[in-house]
């Protein structure tokens, strides 16, 4: 006789089921920011504090093409995303987490005129896969999305029929809820979100944009082509107060959507455009990147309906210091943000007030990991400062590889996995 739990009773064991699952424990890093989509590494791991080209390496595999995703990694594997530079050939590549030996390098899509991206900031390989046990998710955007087996690279399913007109190139990343891979396509000439189901790759959902445009000429016209329409965010999903929601911000506006169905929940305006930083949650409070322009960083109370933008807002700050692409860091009530020209700020969670604020030099696009109270920044120019998390400014180190970052930093166990512009790298505190 089957036994039937009752719902709390059953809310409780599948929510420790997710703890202990493969999917969401130290051996695996997968979907862009970690396990619980913050940055944040869990436990106590023992990451490597200094190293080079020669110290502390454990492996170095060269990557070619061009790439900037951030590997995921499930089954012991790195998975993680290259392309051609001029956009006509899209890979997949696997490499053993312990050996740093490439299991697979298999070409998955083609394009015969993609459109050009204008400049090098971003390349056709941005987004960044989402893995669970036995399976992995790569997506190049409209170009293509596809599922793989982790043990055999087989693939099970692929759609090249999801339109966007990158116009800069894709960036946002996939990332997995329930029985759904969750997509965002904010392009030029179309914006939305869209859910497949992961195990066929059907659609079950497709929400466009309730954008209000402020970039229109007395025409009615964009003023500026494909660059004010576009964005790059990674979307966050939560729970507050009961409710499930999905907050992505996009250009001239931040959206929420239940996960499940597509359904918009409530809508904040902006003045910015074209914003790449993945939201973060601290049980309260939603903070959110607004952008190119008007850049705001905005702490927002997730429990309105409809259009909030004069009444969800707890505070904001803004300023020159806000990033344009890093995504923050948010821990014991305080958010670490890196400019893209780098400044790294302190702000209390709750108020908006600056704590400190200081320069450790370089330009940066890949968002910052904290792990055992250390916080790792990793600039364009190849170099990670690692600084204590704190209400005081603490420099611990300052590392340098040979190329430099666009991928942010992946930690698993007590390694430290990071990708450079031309190779993929396993640092460890006691490499031999």
């Amino acid at each position: 006789m089957r036994r039937i739990l009752p719902p709390s009773v059953l809310a409780g064991v599948l929510a420790a089921a997710a703890l202990l699952s493969p999917a969401a424990g130290a051996d695996s890093w997968p979907q862009f920011r970690g396990p619980s989509a913050d940055g944040v590494v869990a436990g106590a791991p023992k990451l490597a504090v200094t190293w080079s080209e020669t110290e502390n390496v454990r492996w170095k595999t060269p990557i070619p093409h061009k790439g900037w995703s951030t590997p995921a990694v499930q089954d012991g594997k790195l998975w993680l995303t290259t392309a051609t530079p001029e956009g006509t050939e899209y890979f997949v590549i696997s490499v053993d987490a312990e050996t740093g030996a490439v299991a697979m390098n298999e070409r998955l899509f083609t394009c015969a005129n993609p459109e050009p991206l204008g400049n090098d900031v971003n390349c056709y390989a941005s987004p960044s896969p989402a893995s669970e046990p036995g399976r992995v998710y790569i997506s190049f955007g409209s170009y293509g999305t596809a599922c793989l087996d982790t043990a055999t690279g087989k693939e099970l399913w692929r759609r090249t029929d999801l339109p966007c007109r990158h116009f800069r190139g894709p960036g946002s990343s996939v990332i997995l809820h329930q029985n759904l891979l969750i997509l965002t396509f904010d392009g030029a000439d179309q914006q939305y979100s869209t859910a497949l189901d992961k195990a066929t790759g059907a659609t079950v959902w497709r929400t466009d944009r309730t954008s209000v445009w402020k970039d229109l000429d007395e025409n009615g016209q964009p003023s500026r082509e494909g660059d004010m329409r576009k964005a790059f965010c990674t979307p966050l999903v939560f729970t507050h107060a009961g409710r499930e929601q999905m907050v992505v911000t996009a250009s001239y506006g931040v959206f929420a959507y239940d996960p499940l169905t597509g359904r918009e929940l409530w809508k904040i305006d902006h003045e910015s455009y074209s914003p790449a930083p993945m939201p973060v949650y601290d049980g309260n409070l939603v903070f959110v990147l607004t952008g190119r322009g008007r850049n705001a960083l905005m702490a927002v109370r997730p429990d309105g309906d409809g259009d909030v933008t004069k009444t969800h807002v707890a505070w904001q700050f803004t300023g020159k210091t806000i990033p344009v692409e890093p995504s923050p860091v948010l821990a014991d009530g305080l958010l670490y943000l890196v400019s893209n020209d780098g400044i790294v700020t302190c702000l209390d969670a709750a108020t908006g007030a600056e704590v400190w604020a200081e320069r450790i030099g370089g330009s940066y696009c890949a968002s910052p990991i904290l792990a055992n109270g250390l916080l790792y920044f990793s600039s364009t120019q190849g170099k990670t400062t690692i600084l204590k998390a704190g209400r005081a400014f603490e420099k611990v180190a300052e590392n340098r590889l040979e190329e430099g970052f666009m991928a942010s930093p992946v930690a698993v166990g007590d390694a430290l996995f990071l990708r450079t512009k031309t190779a993929l790298y396993r640092i460890d505190a006691a490499a031999e």
